[in-house]
């Protein structure tokens, strides 16, 4: 395991979880008889022998003295990490957005595959949920989307009958002496390389930050002057969901007529909507938020495991009334914060996490968690914003047609709000996370979204809208 992915795992306490959670949303109507639960685990089984990930399981190195291996579990047992809900009928949003809430709020097993689905039926329409919890060590945003479309690639709900060409090849688990002679062989090989990085880091350090010095539009740097929000508290194990759909072709309009990216668009919608949040509970703070914004370091596609990111902190004018200057602001911001990273180095951060010792790593994480500290202190930044290319045809399971597509990453100690969107043919579908300490109704967010996204278009004029 790379010492980035291995990061994730020593991240995760009680109350911090580290999987990414995705919720597919279905119609089975079309389906002869309907849905059967158990016709889903049989297809699910044939599926899992093209998805190398989902078979794995992460084997600890004893005493920490090593970053975990992968090893392909010879104890698999499905049924482990499938189960199924019922919800009174008709089921809506709201329903179905608390039974993910729930799900979210409990940790991954370390025994097995790091991954579960959840089985939500009775959605109203002849609908049907699929929730998936998916460590974060397992894959990142950009390798979820491409397991997937591997998923997509031949699939129905209904059994195939050929012979799958990638036979199920479960391994011994490693002993003790074994896994010891492993973390051995690469501490050697990245020790080697640590007089380079550091020579490397402290090069980019100085070259990034002169270059960041220089811009009129400074992008803001962690832990310096971070406002506190409520957003900014110690977790609680529990958490709070809620998701929507925004009309891609707006956002696309309005990037066009502002002269900005998408992701900008995104940006300022929900900037938008945590001032007006902030606001409504007489919160706003006179500094502007500070978000951290992953960003994809592979143009590799097809990439289905491991984590190729990178972190973008962004000032992202919640400070600033008009939505207009906002936008223009966050232009500003991230542009020069892809410069100033890129100065620094995009690689890193993956090697960085490869020479920490994982002891230190997990003490401080533990120590952070346990005495509450966030909930009195300033926290490293305030929210974290994700926006994710998906799939950009319209995906089918045979007859069966995926209606709707939402992800989220997870929340930290100090850092109770994360939103993420996945793009999905011609929408934007965003959900919310948060904890009930940081984010207790998570729909007045979802509506703030709305509004602040209506207040974009009205600000960049409805007709010149309409003509891009």
């Amino acid at each position: 395991m790379t010492g980035l992915d291995a990061k994730f795992l020593y991240s995760e306490t009680p109350t911090a979880h580290m999987h990414t959670v995705k919720v597919a949303v279905s119609n089975v109507s079309v389906l002869d008889g309907g849905f059967c639960y158990d016709a889903f685990l049989e297809v699910l089984e044939q599926q899992l022998r093209r998805l190398p990930p989902f078979r794995r399981r992460a084997v600890p190195v004893p005493l920490g003295l090593g970053h975990p291996v992968w090893v392909e579990d010879p104890e698999f047992d499905l049924r482990r990490h499938v189960s199924r809900r019922v919800l009174d009928e008709p089921g809506g949003d709201r329903e179905l957005a608390a039974a993910v809430a729930e799900f979210s709020g409990i940790a991954l097993a370390r025994d097995r595959p790091l991954w579960e689905l959840l089985v939500v039926e009775g959605l109203a329409g002849g609908r049907m949920a699929v929730v998936a919890k998916l460590h974060h060590a397992v894959a990142d945003g950009s390798a979820a989307v491409a397991l997937l479309q591997s998923v997509v690639r031949g699939n129905s709900f209904k059994a195939s009958e050929e012979p799958d060409a990638d036979l199920w090849r479960p391994e011994p688990i490693p002993g003790r002496r074994q896994l010891f002679k492993m973390a051995a062989h690469d501490h050697l090989t990245r020790w080697k390389g640590l007089p380079r990085l550091a020579v490397q880091s402290v090069r980019g350090a100085r070259a990034s930050e002169i270059r960041r010095r220089s811009f009129a539009v400074k992008p803001p740097l962690p832990l310096h002057h971070i406002p506190k929000t409520s957003f900014n508290v110690s977790l609680t194990p529990g958490r709070t969901f809620a998701m929507t759909s925004l009309p891609l072709a707006d956002l696309k309009a309005i990037r066009r007529a502002a002269g900005t990216t998408l992701n900008d668009v995104y940006l300022a919608v929900c900037a938008g909507a945590l001032r007006r949040y902030l606001s409504d509970r007489g919160e706003l703070p006179a500094r502007p938020l500070v978000a951290s914004v992953p960003v994809s370091t592979d143009p590799n596609v097809a990439r289905m495991s491991g984590n190729r990111v990178d972190n973008l902190y962004v000032g992202i004018g919640t400070d600033i009334a008009d939505p207009r200057e906002r936008l223009k602001h966050i232009y500003d911001v991230t542009t020069a914060a892809k410069e100033v990273r890129s100065l620094l180095g995009h690689d890193l951060l993956e090697q960085r996490a490869d020479v920490i010792p994982p002891q230190i790593y997990r003490s401080i994480v533990r120590l952070w968690t346990r005495s509450h500290v966030a909930n009195r202190v300033h926290p490293p930044l305030n929210v974290v914003l994700s926006n994710v290319a998906g799939p950009r045809e319209r995906i089918f399971f045979g007859s069966i047609e995926l209606e709707a597509l939402y992800s989220v990453g997870p929340i930290l100690e100090g850092i109770g709000l994360n939103i993420t969107a996945w793009s999905y043919e011609d929408v934007l579908g965003v959900s919310v996370l948060g904890s009930p300490a940081s984010v207790p109704d998570p729909w007045l967010i979802i509506d703030a979204l709305h509004d602040s996204l209506d207040e974009l278009r009205g600000v960049m004029g409805t007709e010149a809208l309409a003509e891009q």
